[in-house]
């Protein structure tokens, strides 16, 4: 039900967590998947591990002439571009009163502008597939949907996400793509190691689940989107958190 065989994904920050784990569930579900990040020498190692199938386009989500072509750098690696995770994101985390410009331009241009940017090619690449068949998966975050102190630039770009893909969600149902978002909660990253015992603890109070989650939670939920099975599934935002927010 789940197959991606002969499908075709480009999945950004892929040398993170969640990326990593999107991408090779993806990959052991049949997709052909191309790999962008910063780190070359980190996506190669992948490509690596991962086999046939696996491709490296190296991209910088801060500079838009990177940017720019992305979509065009991964459709030629693979062939074919069907799917698109925009998973990349920036934090520069700030009380509002004394957050500085650079740090609010810098999260939006990461994590909004340029998400924008490659949905729009993307979008212009996979109709030309005539295919009758495309996916955009956007990460989002509960951030961007409950805020969270000291992150006002990073849950403004979140919920700005959000509807965002709702609607080009509208744009393009008719044509046979469909945009997503996923909202993950507190995900076992790089980036949720950084905390202490005792603030994983307190976090973890205010989850039913009683626990923080892993990537492949998150990646399930990609594949599953990504998947013939959510072919009438659009505009929504899939909410993995363990109950930590209940919409």
């Amino acid at each position: 039900m789940f197959d991606l065989d002969g499908k075709h994904a480009l999945v950004t920050g892929a040398t993170g967590g969640i990326g990593e784990a999107i991408a090779r569930n993806f990959h052991k579900m049949g997709a052909t998947v191309a790999l962008s990040g910063r780190r070359a020498d980190k996506l190669e190692a992948l490509a690596t591990e991962l086999g046939g199938r696996a491709h490296v386009v190296p991209c910088d989500l801060a500079s838009r002439e990177d940017v720019a072509g992305l979509i065009d750098k991964a459709t030629k690696a693979m062939g074919q571009l069907d799917i698109l995770v925009n998973n990349a994101g920036l934090t520069k985390d700030n009380l509002f009163m004394v957050m500085k410009d650079d740090q609010w331009d810098d999260v939006i241009a990461v994590n909004l502008t340029s998400t924008f940017m490659l949905m729009r090619a993307a979008t212009r690449t996979i109709l030309r597939n005539k295919s009758g068949y495309g996916r955009i998966i956007n990460i989002s975050s509960v951030s961007g949907v409950m805020g969270n102190p000291g992150q006002g630039n990073y849950a403004a770009s979140k919920a700005g996400m959000i509807g965002m893909t709702k609607s080009l969600a509208r744009e393009v149902a008719n044509r046979g793509i469909t945009a997503n978002c996923i909202a993950p909660g507190f995900i076992a990253t790089p980036m949720t190691e950084m905390l202490n015992d005792k603030q994983k603890a307190e976090i973890s109070q205010h989850i039913p689940a009683q626990r923080f989650g892993s990537p492949d939670d998150i990646a399930a939920g990609a594949v599953y989107l990504a998947s013939e099975a959510a072919g009438y599934v659009t505009g929504q935002t899939l909410h993995i958190n363990g109950g930590m927010v209940m919409l």
